[in-house]
């Protein structure tokens, strides 16, 4: 057995954090599906920009669709559907056999709409629509803003995959939504059988206190915190609430692991994955990370992590969970925000070329 398969032994999903059109067309997604057990996979504006930017394979498209005069935002969602179509075709035997649980795909809403409560909502539903395949989450972010949205999007049937979430009090909030708007669903008699993950981001934790932590907490941060939230999902998944849903036919809204890649070049290439081993969750990782795991030796369930003095740790160093959590998601969504302006400015840029040529 790989150590990836090792993952889906362990009981946890493996899925890809990257989609490029020349992923699709030379096979290596289905490669990584039959040789890496990869089970799903995630996009976000930072992926796709660097997949238009950095290579020919959108040109054609983009110039055909310029020619039939579809600019901006409206040209990218056509590019990405198409992409994100054909990926879950893929993974369509593997959420068949699943019952749903397995074999996703993400796209994002703009992220200009983090703060737009109606707008993001709006996007969700016409998206979904659009993709017209089960298997596809819509993406939205887990801001004060967003938590409505989301709400709303479950009601309305929209699966969805909760993003830009950094702390154990933000999962559950996005956890309480999607469980509202399940509750609602029942309430209304309506199936509540609609999938949802909710995504929190770890590494960068650990590079937001890197220049201010001491050296015996290197990289123990971002573990800390997912342990915290894992611990607060079990207790849900556990809690009398979850099973009145559960038991009217709903499912359970899975934890997923982002932004596992290790940043820290002296830290093993894996920390992420080992420490976050853990059942009934999803990791999605990216290439880089996906194939170095492939190359370990098999491991087992992660050992069980000391939130309280890890925490308390770094609280004695000054640095303190709740304040870095916000600001990593304020840094997350105007992150995004600027992936997305670049990832318009290319393709404005490359429509402009392949129109005028």
């Amino acid at each position: 057995m790989n150590t990836t398969q090792k993952l889906h032994e362990i009981g946890q999903s493996l899925w890809l954090d990257n989609i490029t059109r020349g992923l699709l067309a030379s096979g290596t997604l289905q490669r990584y599906i039959q040789d890496r057990s990869i089970t799903g996979l995630t996009s976000n504006p930072t992926i796709f920009d660097h997949a238009i930017k950095n290579s020919d394979d959108y040109d054609d498209a983009i110039g055909k669709k310029a020619k039939e005069g579809k600019l901006g935002e409206a040209l990218f969602f056509d590019l990405a559907l198409e992409d994100l179509r054909q990926a879950a075709d893929l993974f369509l035997p593997i959420h068949d056999k699943t019952d749903g649980v397995d074999g996703w795909v993400s796209l994002e809403v703009s992220p200009l709409l983090a703060r737009d409560t109606a707008g993001t909502l709006a996007a969700a539903r016409t998206l979904h629509s659009r993709a017209e395949r089960p298997n596809l989450f819509i993406k939205i972010p887990g801001t004060s803003e967003g938590l409505p949205a989301i709400e709303e999007a479950i009601f309305a049937g929209v699966p969805v995959n909760v993003t830009l979430l950094f702390s154990a009090d933000q999962y559950v909030a996005a956890a309480e939504a999607y469980m509202r708007g399940i509750e609602r669903r029942i309430a209304a008699g309506m199936n509540p059988d609609i999938g949802s993950v909710a995504s929190l981001f770890v590494s960068r934790w650990d590079v937001a206190v890197a220049d201010r932590t001491p050296e015996s907490l290197h990289n123990q941060l971002g573990i800390a915190i997912a342990w915290e939230a894992y611990t607060k999902y079990r207790a849900l998944l556990d809690s009398p609430r979850w099973q009145r849903v559960l038991n009217a036919g709903g499912r359970a809204q899975r934890l997923l692991w982002a932004s596992t890649g290790t940043k820290d070049p002296r830290a093993s290439d894996i920390l992420y994955v080992k420490a976050l081993a853990l059942p009934f969750t999803v990791n999605t990782m990216p290439e880089a990370t996906l194939n170095a795991l492939a190359n370990h030796e098999e491991f087992g369930e992660a050992p069980s992590v000391d939130t309280v003095k890890i925490l308390a740790e770094f609280a004695a160093a000054g640095i303190h969970a709740d304040a870095v959590a916000a600001q990593l998601l304020d840094e997350g969504v105007a992150s995004f925000a600027k992936s997305w302006s670049d990832l318009l400015d290319c393709i404005a840029s490359k429509s402009e070329a392949l129109t005028t040529a």
